[in-house]
C-alpha cells in the first residue's frame, strides 16, 4: 500500500487531498497544528493523525518519527500554509516572519526530513504555491514573495532529487471557494474573481487535490520541476482587461 503524508490536512484542499488518496486506496498520514480541527478531520476519515507545526525543526522531527515511514513515503504534500494580507508598510517584520516560517520554512523542513523516505519509495514532493507566486498583487508581499519562493525550492528540490528517482512539482491554484474564502470575500469581490477568470467562476477543493493527485501518481512518471497552475485560466489572462472581451 502506498503512503502520502499531507501538511495542512485539517481543512480545505489538505482534507480534499487526503480524501483523494484514501478513495485511491493510498494510507494517509494527515498533519496539522490546530489540534481540535485536526481531530474533527480525522473522525470522518481513515487516516493517521499527527498535530505538529511544521515550520519548528522538532515538531518536524516527530512527524518524522510517528509517521511509520518504514516502507518509504510514495507521496508528500507540503500545503500547510497561512495568509496574512496588508499592505507594505501596513506588514511587520512579525507579520513578514510568521507567513515565511509556515509557507517557506515548512516546506523547506519537510521536505529535507522526508527525504530518506521518499528515496526509498521514488516517492513524488508535490508543493503548494499559489497564482499570487506568480503573478503579482496588492496586498500580497509577504504571501506573495513566499509562493514565489516555493515555486523556485519546488525546482531546486526537483533538480537536486531526480537522481534519487524522486520528482518534485508545484501546484498553484487560483481563487478557490473554500469557507474562509466564503467568508471573508464580498460580493464585489467574487464578482471581480468571476469578470477575470476565464472561466468564470472560483475552483474547487477537489479540484485541486485532483492535480495534486495526478502529480502523485505514476500516471505524471516524468513529470518533474514543473508548476501547474490550477486557476481557471487566471494567470493567463496576464494584464486583459475583462471589459474589453467578445
Amino acid at each position: 500500500m502506498k503512503t502520502a503524508l499531507v501538511t495542512g490536512a485539517a481543512r480545505g484542499i489538505g482534507l480534499a487531498t487526503t480524501r483523494l488518496f484514501l478513495e485511491e486506496g493510498w494510507r494517509v498520514v494527515m498533519v496539522d497544528r490546530d489540534a481540535p480541527a485536526l481531530a474533527e478531520a480525522a473522525s470522518t476519515v481513515k487516516a493517521q493523525p499527527i498535530c505538529a507545526d511544521v515550520s519548528i525543526p522538532e515538531d518536524v522531527a516527530r512527524i518524522v518519527a510517528e509517521a511509520g515511514l518504514e516502507g518509504g513515503l510514495h507521496a508528500l504534500v507540503n500545503n500547510a500554509g497561512v495568509a496574512d494580507f496588508g499592505p507594505i508598510e501596513a506588514t511587520g517584520f512579525d507579520r513578514w516572519r510568521t507567513v515565511m516560517e509556515t509557507n517557506l520554512d515548512g516546506v523547506f523542513l519537510m521536505t529535507q526530513a522526508l527525504i530518506p523516505a521518499l528515496r526509498a519509495a521514488k516517492g513524488a514532493i508535490v508543493n503548494i504555491a499559489s497564482i499570487s507566486g506568480l503573478r503579482a498583487s496588492t496586498l500580497r508581499v509577504a504571501y506573495g514573495t513566499s509562493k514565489a519562493a516555493v515555486i523556485q525550492l519546488t525546482r531546486q528540490q526537483a533538480v537536486e532529487l531526480g537522481e534519487y528517482g524522486v520528482r518534485a512539482n508545484c501546484v498553484c491554484p487560483g481563487p478557490v471557494r473554500t469557507k474562509l474564502a466564503m467568508a471573508v470575500h464580498t460580493q464585489d469581490i467574487i464578482d471581480a474573481y468571476h469578470d477575470a477568470i476565464p472561466l468564470n467562476r472560483y475552483g474547487s477543493e477537489r479540484e485541486i487535490a485532483e492535480a495534486i493527485g495526478f502529480l502523485c501518481s505514476d500516471r505524471a512518471s516524468y513529470i518533474t520541476g514543473q508548476v501547474l497552475a490550477v486557476d481557471g485560466g487566471f494567470e493567463a489572462t496576464g494584464v486583459g482587461l475583462p471589459a474589453l472581451r467578445q
